[in-house]
């Protein structure tokens, strides 16, 4: 891609290497490479890309849930009761929550209750935007950026077999609520079907805007994953970490606001409308 420098890194195991290939973007005709990156489907004869996205304004962040920020140690023994108490307050809101600790968790995650659940998206775009914005203007310069890429069909592999064949019966990439109700109705069965070897991916119901608009994906983590990042060095061989320059973060910013990929799309209201202007009219030093 351009000017940019990879470096690898990771470990052999059982005679394959896996590692997590990090990618260094410091032009714009890298970054609009990375945006438009698709594999053709000859079954299909269309172009599709098997990948999903998270983006970080600080290079110095780590792939962590809300829950592993929050709880620390403490997550196994308080998750429960944060849902629960969640679930008590919150079902005047929503009738269906008790019905569903998954639809408790998408809905909590929404409204910033800590959750194991980690956010991705389906759009590089909607990712980009996420790694130049979330931080504070001023700073906006100082720190390196980063986006992660993850390969759908890979982090599937790693599923159990009743998981994958779920999958495959429903020609999908991802689970749907329904479709883990079926293999999982709580946390619990889900960790001790993972056994921290795997993790699903899934596609949140459209309780809102916010996740339409964001073209949404999570992976579900397992309690025994404590380093998502080790995880993934350890078990997958086609995942990207891209580091964007802090010089580049700016022109990006305008770029994706041209493309009419800003706050005023991805949070829908009057939030979104102030945060974007706000930031349109920032004047920089």
């Amino acid at each position: 891609m351009g000017q940019n420098t990879m470096k690898l890194y990771g470990l052999t195991l059982k005679g394959v290497d896996w590692m997590i290939h990090e990618v260094r973007v410091t032009d714009i005709k890298s970054m609009m490479e990375l945006l438009t990156e698709q594999r053709y489907d000859e079954t299909i004869k269309r172009y599709r890309s098997p990948y999903v996205y998270r983006g970080i304004p600080n290079v110095d962040f780590k792939l962590e849930t809300s829950v592993q920020r929050n709880c620390k140690n403490k997550q196994k023994s308080l998750e429960k009761v944060i849902l629960r108490s969640f679930t008590k307050y919150a079902a005047i809101q929503d009738h269906h929550l008790p019905e569903s600790m998954w639809r408790q968790m998408f809905i909590g995650q929404q409204h910033g209750l800590p959750t194991r659940l980690l956010d991705w998206t389906f759009s590089p775009t909607i990712a980009m935007h996420f790694a130049t914005s979330g931080e504070q203007l001023a700073y906006m310069s100082l720190h390196d950026a980063v986006l992660w890429k993850i390969d759908m069909e890979e982090i599937n592999g790693l599923l159990p077999d009743a998981y994958q064949e779920k999958l495959q019966k429903n020609k999908a990439y991802a689970f749907t609520v329904d479709m883990l109700s079926e293999l999982a109705t709580d946390i619990d069965k889900y960790d001790e079907d993972m056994q921290g070897k795997a993790m699903v991916l899934i596609e949140p119901p459209s309780i809102d805007e916010r996740i339409i608009n964001q073209y949404a994906y999570f992976s579900i983590v397992p309690c025994e994953i404590h380093d998502i990042e080790g995880f993934i060095d350890q078990n997958t061989n086609n995942t990207y970490k891209y580091i964007i320059d802090k010089d580049l973060k700016w022109q990006i910013r305008d770029v994706l606001d041209q493309m009419n990929v800003n706050e005023r799309i991805v949070y829908p209201g009057l939030d979104g409308l102030s945060t974007w202007i706000k930031r349109m009219y920032y004047v920089i030093d």
